[in-house]
């Protein structure tokens, strides 16, 4: 029998949606007030979820206060407080986009599930926003 766990985290981050390729002006076209040079912040929601078979010994997929603790360190401790564009090694270089945050969780989590198999990624930005990213 196959399942999908999911643990739910959250962290407040700022970020500045910005590439510096672009000008100024085409900068705010793109991003628009998420383009503003000293950032904004959110109070994200992050779903990971694990999919894989119950272990007949423990009736886990994943036990999951490991699955918080590697999230915790993995992912929120870094992310919590923070500035994307400043403050967050995996982030370096990288648009700040709740899409781009997705894959980059996605990447610090991939080998350190020791149960299951990540299945899913999925960031809310906003209670209205968010994004899934599946590791396709």
């Amino acid at each position: 029998m196959k399942l999908y766990v999911t643990r739910r985290e959250t962290f407040s981050s700022s970020h500045r949606l910005f590439n510096p390729q672009f000008s100024e002006e085409k900068n705010v076209e793109v991003f628009d007030k998420c383009a503003n040079p000293y950032g904004h912040g959110h109070n994200y929601v992050l779903e990971v979820i694990v999919f894989g078979e119950i272990d007949p010994n423990t009736g886990y997929v994943i036990d999951l206060k490991l699955l918080k603790q590697i999230l915790k360190e993995n992912v929120t401790n870094k992310l919590d407080h923070r500035h994307l564009n400043y403050e967050v090694d995996f982030m370096s270089g990288i648009i700040p986009t709740a899409e781009n945050i997705a894959v980059a969780i996605w990447g610090q989590l991939e080998d350190k599930i020791p149960a299951g198999k990540l299945y899913s990624v999925k960031l809310y930005e906003t209670e209205n926003n968010y994004v899934e990213y599946k590791g396709e």
